[in-house]
């Protein structure tokens, strides 16, 4: 049997949930592998994956005979077939952070579900833990980003604009291996890098600019995240204790980094320390990563969860002085038995060019 698909029906089981409607395409395509549309039905006995006629052919040559998947074509299915999918079953589970409430009551119309209950991100919570092929991939997305970043300091220069750097880094990524983006690529250049989630504009570099670059590419479906903040020409001297302090809370955090230490112990660790030199932590301290750039377990002082064995998590910590400028220094990490293993390895010191 598929393996995921059989963690999860133990996972269901300790929810005393006998199946689940699973609709949001990236659960779908975790436990399936399956990239298109579609509708995942883990019922009592069988696994079935609706779709429409014009994907069976694809969905059918995605899938192996042990993965135990019944593909059906929805115009083969009538109102009294839906209906008896999960036949006396008092309780399924749908994903209550993807479904909307429209969708909610379609659902349980459609199948005549007594009770449609919550999953508590079951499914995210499998994801937490990446297996072989899911490290594979990350790292290979991260040794792809790391490439480009090099790249980036011969091809950045004086009068470029934020727009032609993040073009360039998409072209990279598609010439390099990687499927695309894993989300859209933030410049900020100067004063712009004052905002975490800046859109790239026609701004262009100037000398003594910092330049902000968060990126990141997805390779076989999985993605890398890293931020760089680096200097054009040279860097002033009001920036460098800031530097250094996010730089600093970095490496402090990635020492702590490994199986059971406290999210949250870490996260305030670098808040206090924040805090010491009047600055503010105004985001999380980081986040998962894997066929999402952002999932679970976000590394924030409110969450009283532990690190595991396999997770790959983003760690940024960032200074942002409003209408100044803004540090920020990220990395994708694996966490280990006793410590962690760094996927992003480009240089984290001053890079002025």
């Amino acid at each position: 049997m598929n393996e995921k698909i059989r963690l999860l029906r133990e996972r269901l089981r300790s929810l005393n949930l006998e199946g689940m409607i699973v609709t949001n395409p990236v659960n779908i395509k975790y436990l399936t592998n399956i990239e298109n549309e579609g509708t995942l039905l883990i019922t009592r006995k069988e696994n079935i994956f609706l779709t429409y006629t014009m994907y069976l052919e694809n969905v059918k040559s995605t899938l192996t005979i042990n993965d135990e998947i019944i593909v059906v074509d929805f115009r083969d299915v009538g109102k009294d077939e839906c209906e008896n999918f999960f036949l006396f079953c008092e309780n399924i589970g749908f994903e209550e952070n993807y479904v909307t409430y429209k969708q909610y009551h379609f659902l349980k119309q459609k199948y005549k579900v007594n009770n449609l209950a919550e999953t508590e991100n079951i499914i995210e919570k499998l994801r937490e833990i990446k297996d072989e092929e899911e490290i594979k991939n990350i790292t290979k997305a991260c040794e792809i980003t790391d490439k480009c970043f090099e790249h980036l300091l011969t091809f950045i220069k004086i009068g470029i604009s934020e727009k032609e750097i993040a073009n360039e880094v998409e072209r990279f990524f598609k010439e390099n291996g990687a499927d695309g983006l894993a989300f859209d690529t933030v410049v900020a250049v100067g004063e712009n890098s004052s905002q975490p989630h800046w859109k790239p504009s026609n701004r262009t570099v100037k000398m003594a600019d910092p330049i902000l670059i968060d990126m990141g590419c997805k390779y076989n479906g999985y993605c890398s995240d890293m931020t760089r903040t680096i200097f054009m020409g040279c860097i002033l001297e009001e920036i460098k204790p800031i530097y250094d302090l996010v730089l600093k809370n970095l490496q402090n955090t990635e020492d702590e980094i490994r199986e059971y230490a406290s999210i949250k112990t870490i996260s305030q660790m670098v808040e206090n320390d924040f805090k010491q030199y009047k600055q503010t932590m105004i985001h999380a301290l980081g986040h998962g990563v894997g066929m999402e750039t952002h999932e679970i377990p976000y590394i924030s002082p409110k969450n009283d969860t532990f690190l595991k064995k396999n997770m790959v998590i983003a760690d940024e910590p960032g200074i942002y002085i409003p209408g100044k400028y803004g540090i920020r220094i990220e990395d994708t990490i694996l966490v280990e038995k006793n410590g962690k293993t760094i996927l992003t390895k480009s240089p984290r010191k001053y890079t002025v060019i």
